[in-house]
């Protein structure tokens, strides 16, 4: 890798981690080719990104982002993941970790907060952005619908009211 080529990976990665939602930082020795292949399509398709890159360019390219605190996680063979969705990229690397035991999470970052390996697991478990909607979603369709059913429940008792003085009439 020549000069141009470090120097485009380094701005690359420091424009992705400046626009990142969350960093997350792991170990991957003795993952397989396909087991890494698989990782990133997992992750590409939660809207996340995964990335090799050498510590001491991934150092650089933390250098003036919120997530620069992590720079002391870049030891020995580390990969990044990261996601503008703070919840992807944590969920995707924690689901991939419990079924596969060479991956190992150091840590990550959520803007200027670190956090440690629990810390990504614990982002790990909140739902998603589009879960949270659909959420605050139902829970405003909720109350639309018992108002509806209250505004017409008077009509309704008045009809089977009147309906069960009809029967009365019709059985005397």
């Amino acid at each position: 890798m020549d000069r141009a080529e470090k120097r485009e990976l380094v701005t690359g990665l420091n424009d992705a981690f400046s626009n990142a939602g969350s960093v997350v930082v792991a170990h991957y020795a003795g993952i397989t080719v396909a087991q890494m292949n698989d990782l990133r399509s997992k992750m590409r398709a939660a809207g996340g990104t995964v990335k090799v890159a050498k510590n001491r360019l991934a150092k650089i390219a933390l250098q003036g982002t919120d997530s620069a605190s992590i720079i002391d996680l870049f030891k020995g063979q580390t990969l990044v993941a990261y996601s503008e969705d703070p919840i992807a990229a944590p969920k995707v690397a924690s689901d991939f970790a419990k079924g596969n035991d060479k991956l190992i999470i150091l840590g990550g970052a959520m803007g200027s907060t670190s956090l440690n390996a629990d810390g990504v697991k614990a982002l790990a478990t909140l739902p998603s952005l589009d879960e949270l909607r659909a959420r605050l979603v139902g829970m405003i369709a909720t109350p639309a619908t018992r108002i509806a059913q209250i505004v017409n429940a008077p009509a309704a008792s008045v009809a089977r009211v009147i309906g069960a003085y009809a029967r009365k009439d019709e059985a005397a």
